[in-house]
């Protein structure tokens, strides 16, 4: 069971899940960048630079080695996905700016990942196992999983618009369901030694989500002098693709002990996300009264 969600559901789901971003994408999105240069700067620096600098920080701070480290760094180069595009949304952040995020670092990250993902095992793997992430190998299949299918979606909503918005939102709850599903046979998977490394890597996510949220929304209102840009860049470093780094973990390097914490990040990311939404919205509330 285990194995053909990894092998055969996780891929075809994620597959979807990335037609499902190109659905609510359009050209504009990419034009914006050029228009907005300065958000968009800020947002991919926290995104791309900031998030993974942090994670090592955290890795080293809690002394985690082995897979519990590679998972979580890799968890931090992924990038976001529809699901900070429906959060900025509702905190009332600037979604073009979200979408515009989205819409680029998810074509670069496919080879980023690759590269930055072979120095972590070689650096944080312990000297028992042995991990391999082929560089053209995973290349390759990041860019059909991933980008492919977000040109695929963008090509279907400029010729069907109204059927690509009307089924963007259901791909995004079915990405949901498949995120759990994977995350609950991962547990399976691992048995007893799920609690072991929970426990090792919990306090690591927990504070990795946090910081870069914080420093996120910190350096969003330094530079951008922007509350809701603020509360994008917040998001965006904050809620990672889950998806895409459990088929890392699990279909590409087949280790159910690397997905412990990208599971529990995927876990903790939705309730820290829904708390940030809840007191902004609140102090909107307040301003306004």
């Amino acid at each position: 069971m285990f194995e053909t969600l990894v092998k055969i559901g996780l891929p075809i789901a994620l597959i979807m899940i990335m037609a499902g971003v190109g659905l609510s994408l359009t050209l504009n999105d990419f034009r914006r960048v050029f228009k907005q240069p300065k958000g968009f700067l800020v947002g991919a620096f926290a995104q791309m630079a900031l998030l993974p600098l942090v994670a090592v920080i955290i890795i080293a701070a809690f002394g985690l080695t082995g897979e519990v480290a590679i998972g979580l760094f890799l968890l931090s180069l992924c990038p976001g996905g529809s699901t900070s595009n429906l959060y900025s949304f509702l905190a009332r952040g600037d979604v073009g700016l979200s979408v515009s995020l989205t819409a680029v670092i998810g074509f670069i990250t496919p080879f980023t990942i690759p590269l930055l993902g072979a120095w972590a095992i070689n650096y944080y793997s312990d000297s028992d196992k042995v991990f391999e992430l082929p560089l053209v190998k995973t290349w390759i299949q990041l860019i059909v999983i991933t980008v492919i299918p977000v040109i695929v979606g963008m090509a279907i909503r400029s010729k069907w618009q109204n059927f690509a918005i009307k089924a963007e939102p259901y791909i995004s709850k079915f990405s949901m369901v498949v995120l759990a599903a994977v995350i609950l046979s991962i547990c399976v998977n691992l048995g007893e030694k799920l609690i072991d490394f929970a426990i090792a890597s919990g306090p690591a996510a927990l504070t990795l989500n946090l910081m870069t949220m914080l420093l996120g929304y910190s350096l969003g209102k330094w530079l951008l002098h922007s509350e809701a840009q603020a509360r994008t860049v917040c998001l965006e470093v904050g809620l990672q693709n889950g998806t895409l780094t459990l088929l890392i973990t699990t279909a590409i390097l087949q280790s159910a002990e690397m997905s412990i914490a990208p599971s529990i990040y995927s876990l903790i990311m939705f309730v820290t996300a829904t708390a940030f939404t809840y007191f902004v919205l609140k102090k909107d509330k307040q301003q306004a009264a």
